[in-house]
């Protein structure tokens, strides 16, 4: 009996241990893929006709402000007023008559300075994957800044590049580690998820008809 309760805790190790190596390695394949592309100053970052902001909710449960959101906002404006870009394309989930990403970020952007004319919606940016894709395959685009933070640019910049859309990221501000940790452990699985879909080849929940950005 004492046998078998050590063959068991040793195979529960060792499947740990990969577990472990696993995330471990998917980040580093994502950091090195994405080394020297994202930006923290307008003055360094190079132009791109068009800069992609990815989606997130604009409150937190309890009815707050999203500092993720509100910092992706102060970013992406930043980088028109800089002239870095001269289109900016929304990218979130439209999932439910309730819930608009892309609409709520538009009204922001207005209110910051953005012309309504300058401002494109993708509905269905449900996640990293469709934004990226959606952004190659629908709009058109061969190129693209991506506004969000630094963590969430990495991946998006490593998927971008996959789906054969060149991209560079702007990096709005993060949260400290102590605000932002639950968001921070999720990223770890999220990137290991992006091999997954890379294997199963995924395609976007929603692709539709072409909207080129000229």
């Amino acid at each position: 009996m004492g046998r078998m309760w050590k063959k068991i805790g040793l195979t529960l190790i060792t499947l740990l241990i990969c577990f472990f190596l696993v995330l471990i390695i998917c980040n580093i394949i994502i950091e090195v893929g994405s080394s020297g592309r994202t930006f923290e100053n307008t003055k360094d970052i190079p132009k791109n006709k068009v800069g992609i902001v990815l989606g997130t909710s604009s409150k937190l449960i309890g009815g707050t402000p999203n500092p993720y959101y509100t910092n992706r906002i102060m970013a992406t404006i930043a980088l028109f007023k800089a002239g870095k870009i001269d289109y900016v394309l929304v990218s979130g989930d439209n999932g439910t008559p309730y819930y608009n990403e892309p609409i709520v970020f538009k009204k922001d952007l207005i209110k910051g300075g953005i012309p309504e004319e300058c401002i494109i919606l993708d509905y269905a940016g449900f996640r990293t994957l469709d934004s990226m894709m959606r952004a190659k395959t629908v709009f058109g685009l061969d190129e693209v800044t991506v506004i969000s933070q630094e963590f969430h640019n990495k991946r998006a910049i490593y998927l971008a590049e996959k789906k054969g859309l060149y991209a560079i990221g702007f990096n709005a501000e993060n949260l400290p580690i102590k605000h932002g940790l639950k968001v921070q452990v999720r990223e770890y699985f999220a990137r290991v998820k992006v091999f997954i879909d890379l294997a199963l080849d995924t395609q976007p929940r929603f692709m539709g008809e072409k909207i080129l950005i000229r």
